[in-house]
């Protein structure tokens, strides 16, 4: 995990290749004295961050960035607004490498949306 205590896995749910993970964000997390003090924003670094290491826990596998292609910032996941997130992923595995539909949403709707392939040995 990247930023350790930034989220908890409430449910986690699984349909052949798609993932479904309700996450619940830490609104105490370090990062958003930074991020902003007095309008926290959760990172859109930190958002694509959390596709991969759900792919990573789903999988059991450590993944490696190769590409990624069509990331669309929707809306600005703010935790005191909305700490819940839920991200659906539709994961392809091939060899050497994975391909990764995602999209993470709010209680307000679509927070991001992104495409993605990822390495593994």
């Amino acid at each position: 995990m990247l930023l350790k205590n930034f989220y908890t896995v409430q449910e986690s749910l699984e349909e052949g290749n798609t993932f479904i993970t309700r996450l619940e964000i830490n609104d105490k997390h370090l990062i958003y004295e930074g991020h902003f003090p007095q309008r926290p924003v959760t990172p859109g670094v930190i958002l694509m961050q959390l596709f991969k290491e759900e792919a990573e826990r789903r999988l059991q596998q450590k993944l490696r960035l190769k590409s990624a292609a069509n990331v669309k910032f929707i809306a600005v996941v703010n935790p005191n607004e909305a700490s819940g997130l839920t991200l659906k992923s539709e994961i392809q595995k091939k060899t050497k490498e994975i391909t990764l539909k995602g999209i993470a949403k709010t209680t307000s709707g679509i927070a991001l949306k992104i495409n993605a392939v990822y390495l593994y040995n």
